[in-house]
């Protein structure tokens, strides 16, 4: 099944099916986390509206953490010449950053003048959980969904620890809707690009990360409680904007689509530099 969060006419969240004759708004009143956290899954409640007249809300709102994965691809680590970690290299981004698909992307150019894209695999967690084992790490999670780690590389580098220049206002698109965990055979067996003005930037699968799903899920999980709702970034691939010769940042006008297979394309266009 295919659930987004999107916007009714009184500027509320909903959460709908994605189906092939539109949005189909759920018989329930509340977000995704609620949803998540409801012991059943609620019937239809209305009639289908067209995808592209859907206000959407980033595929999950009020996430307890963001917790994102560096250097999870070895095509990475060799591209930004990182070493690759014994363990899963983790780091924050606050929930501040979410943006929704066909949201804009923005940045004050008071902060930073090197914004960069990643493409993403986005685990949603659907129970709570500590210490568990990778073989039922899947069990814990609720869903799937595109992401784009946006970066201010200048921030990022310049204070030598990456919270600060990850976490910007709209530096986290997350959807356009979480694909739950059923519809999804393996999860390290999706293909992720990224597209820059229709070219192909990043081009890889998930079965190239350093550490599984549920590896990651597991390793977390040993060391903080993992809460529904909860998102993790998996890491990204090689051909991000910063490593390249020249380098390549993002800029008013830009459209950055992030694409992975049985999931969908997350879309998001960049307003000029404010």
């Amino acid at each position: 099944m295919k659930l987004c969060q999107f916007f009714d006419k009184n500027g509320e969240i909903r959460v709908g099916e994605v189906t092939e004759e539109g949005i189909v708004p759920l018989d329930f009143h509340g977000d995704m986390l609620e949803l998540i956290l409801f012991s059943s899954r609620p019937g239809h409640g209305g009639n289908p509206i067209p995808v592209d007249e859907i206000q959407f809300a980033p595929a999950i709102s009020r996430p307890s953490k963001i917790i994102a994965l560096g250097l999870n691809y070895k095509d990475h680590a060799k591209e930004s010449k990182g070493k690759v970690p014994a363990n899963p290299l983790v780091f924050a981004k606050f929930p501040n950053s979410l943006a929704a698909h066909k949201q804009d992307i923005k940045w004050s150019q008071s902060l930073t003048k090197k914004v960069d894209y990643e493409a993403e695999l986005a685990v949603i967690i659907g129970k709570k959980v500590k210490d568990c084992d990778e073989a039922n790490a899947i069990e814990f999670i609720f869903g799937y969904t595109c992401a784009n780690d946006v970066s201010a590389r200048d921030i990022q580098f310049g204070d030598g620890q990456w919270v600060r220049g990850k976490s910007l206002d709209t530096f986290c698109p997350l959807g356009p809707w979480v694909v739950t965990k059923d519809e999804i055979k393996d999860p390290n067996e999706l293909s992720i690009r990224c597209l820059l003005n229709g070219q192909v930037m990043q081009d890889s699968n998930t079965r190239n990360m350093i550490f599984s799903v549920p590896e990651v899920v597991s390793f977390l999980s040993q060391n903080f409680t993992l809460y529904p709702g909860d998102v993790i970034l998996t890491g990204t691939p090689s051909g991000v904007g910063a490593f390249r010769e020249p380098p390549v940042y993002l800029s008013g006008g830009d459209e950055v689509i992030v694409e992975i297979g049985n999931i969908g394309r997350l879309i998001n266009r960049v307003s000029p530099p404010y």
